[in-house]
Formats: structure tokens, C-alpha cells, sequence
């Protein structure tokens, strides 16, 4: 028995949480692979509950649908469904085929499952919303779900590497992300609440700060650190070697994106930060044996959204008191004298 998880949508977040989908899915089924896009491949291929993970470039729909159909798949779960997924799908012949439910393409899924966020649901977790695709199937997902992130022998040897070069040796340092995709492409995002809590940090508990980002984060990163202390390591790590830093970490604290749910699913104390009134911390928390979240404080404007927030005053006025004390809360680690 073969079953595919078809998760080619939304941020490495997404494609992360549709593993565990993978995961339950492994109770009924010999073989889970994964299909994702091209860039979140080296996400999953990190992931050891998946048997494969395969790529869909949206470029040529019958090959990529000839492909699996020589994969002889049983049985397929869509959790970014759109018309080209649906579509794929039929035209693999696989013949069950789990997707979102009241689409115009939906006719295109054997069964079909309401999606519980579209009925108002802010609470659950988004696993949970995940997992009703593999209830479909009829399979019990286990009580609590689980999120594994395995770096490879080179992404350890590129973070031992990385952490020599600035002198660090393990859970000797923190490791803070403040931007997400927003904040680069916005190009409006304050520095000074980020700076603040990096300098509390090295400062309450007495440790270097590696501050993370992506190649387009690299002013904000280098912002940062340049007001508040510690490293910049934006634009040097791939997304492997970042979860093999995060291993070694004290501690993860940052804004809520991709990065954090690899740092909680490598192992790593993990803050998330949820700094917008509209964020759904209950949705997206973290998934580790110690997370914690901070959620919004700062008074925004009614109707102000983080895509198009003339300000983020609520960034320049991150609750870093309250970062804090979560960090200490998941740590036992005591402040410095």
C-alpha cells in the first residue's frame, strides 16, 4: 500500500505540518511520499517519516501526472488544494483522492473534507485541521502530534563549522529571528524591539546572540545586530544547517515563520513570537517537547493587517519583558547576577 501527500502550497511551515499528516498516514500505508514545491524539497527530505520526497514545478501537468502514475499510488491527500493539485491528481488515476471540500474543482476529489478554518475555527491547531484529510481515509492519528526535523551528517558539519569560526560551543549561545517574509519585502520593518531583546538576552542570561535570517533579510539581520549586539548568520545557513544550529541552541526565540517550527521540530527551546493582533498563535504554535508563544500586547488600529501595516508599530514595541519570562519558563534557566 502506497499513499502520497501532496503539499505543494504556502510557506516551509506548510509543507512541514503536512508531515505529519505523512506520519499518521504510515499506520495504514507501506510507503508515504511526499510531493512538494522545488523549494521546500530540502525541508522534507529532512523529514524521516517520508519513504521520498518529489517535486512539482507546476511546468508540464500530464508528465508530473504520468510520473505518479507509474508510482502505482493507492491512495492521495491534497492539503494545499487548487486546480492544478486537483487536476494532477485525476490525471495520475489514483483512486482515492483526499481534498478540500465546496471548491469548484473539488468534484475532482474521491472524498472530499470541510476544512474546519473556513467554519470559523481561530482555536485548533493547524495539524489538527491537517489531520481530518487522513481521517477520511479512516485512520486514527496518534494523540499528540509529532514534527521531526533530521539534518544530515554535512548540515551538522557546516553548523559545527559555522559555530568554530565565531567561537561558540554548545547551548553556549541564543539564537533570535525577527523577520519573516513580510519584513523584507515591505522594506518598513523596525529594528529597535528585535535590538532590544537581543541585548536583554545576552544580558539576563549571560550568552552570545546568533541573530538568523535569509539572504533578503540580511539588512534587517545586520540592522539588528548592528543596534543590539551578537552575529548576524543571515544568508549562511541553508535551511538544513539552521536546524542543526537550533540543535545546538539554548534556546529559539523569534517571529512566527518557517524557521521556528524547524527550531521546535529539531528539538531546540522554542519561543514563538506572535506580534500582530490578527496572528493566530493557537493555529500555528510551535510543536516540540518545550515551545512556548508570546502572544500580541500592542494596541494596533482596528482592521490593520501585517500585509499592509503602514508602521508595525507593534515590532518597534516588541513585548520583550514577556519574551522573557517564556524563554525562562521553557529553559529553568535563571537571569544572570
Amino acid at each position: 500500500m502506497r499513499a502520497l501527500v501532496y503539499c505543494a502550497g504556502g510557506g516551509i511551515g506548510d509543507s512541514l505540518m503536512a508531515a505529519i499528516v505523512a506520519d499518521a498516514l504510515r499506520a495504514r500505508y507501506e510507503t508515504v511520499d511526499a510531493l512538494t514545491l522545488p523549494a521546500h524539497r530540502p525541508a522534507l527530505e529532512r523529514v524521516p517519516v517520508l519513504d521520498a520526497v518529489l517535486t512539482d514545478d507546476a511546468r508540464d501537468e500530464r508528465a508530473l501526472a504520468e510520473s505518479l502514475a507509474q508510482r502505482e499510488y493507492d491512495a492521495a491527500i491534497v492539503t494545499w488544494a487548487t486546480p492544478h493539485t486537483a487536476r494532477v491528481l485525476q490525471l495520475a488515476k489514483i483512486p482515492v483522492r483526499v481534498g478540500q471540500a465546496n471548491r469548484l474543482y473539488s468534484w475532482r476529489f474521491t472524498q472530499r473534507v470541510a476544512v474546519r478554518s473556513e467554519q470559523g475555527d481561530v482555536t485548533t491547531h493547524w495539524s489538527q485541521i491537517l489531520l481530518d484529510y487522513a481521517r477520511a481515509l479512516d485512520v486514527v492519528p496518534p494523540g499528540k502530534p509529532v514534527l521531526r526535523f533530521e539534518p544530515s551528517a554535512e548540515d551538522e558539519r557546516e553548523a559545527e563549522a559555522l559555530c568554530a569560526e565565531l567561537g561558540l560551543t554548545r547551548n553556549g549561545f541564543a539564537l533570535v529571528h525577527p523577520a519573516n517574509a513580510i519584513a523584507s519585502e515591505r522594506g518598513i520593518w523596525p529594528l529597535e524591539g528585535w535590538a532590544s531583546l537581543v541585548r536583554e538576552i545576552a544580558a539576563r542570561f549571560n550568552l552570545p546572540v546568533l541573530v538568523s535570517g535569509s539572504e533578503d533579510d540580511r539588512d534587517i539581520v545586520e540592522g539588528v545586530v548592528a543596534r543590539g549586539g551578537g552575529f548576524s548568520i543571515a544568508g549562511k545557513t541553508t535551511i538544513g544547517s539552521f536546524g542543526a544550529i537550533a540543535r545546538r541552541a539554548a534556546f529559539f526565540a523569534g517571529v512566527t515563520t518557517g524557521a521556528m517550527h524547524v527550531a521546535a521540530a529539531c528539538g531546540a527551546p522554542t519561543v514563538g513570537i506572535y506580534p500582530f493582533q490578527t496572528d493566530t498563535p493557537d493555529r500555528w504554535a510551535p510543536l516540540g517537547d518545550r515551545t512556548a508563544i508570546v502572544r500580541a500586547t500592542y494596541p494596533c488600529r482596528p482592521g490593520e493587517r501585517k500585509e499592509t501595516c503602514p508602521d508595525y508599530a507593534c515590532i518597534a514595541n516588541l513585548d520583550v519583558p514577556r519574551i522573557i519570562a517564556a524563554i525562562e519558563s521553557l529553559t529553568g534557566a535563571p537571569a544572570a547576577a
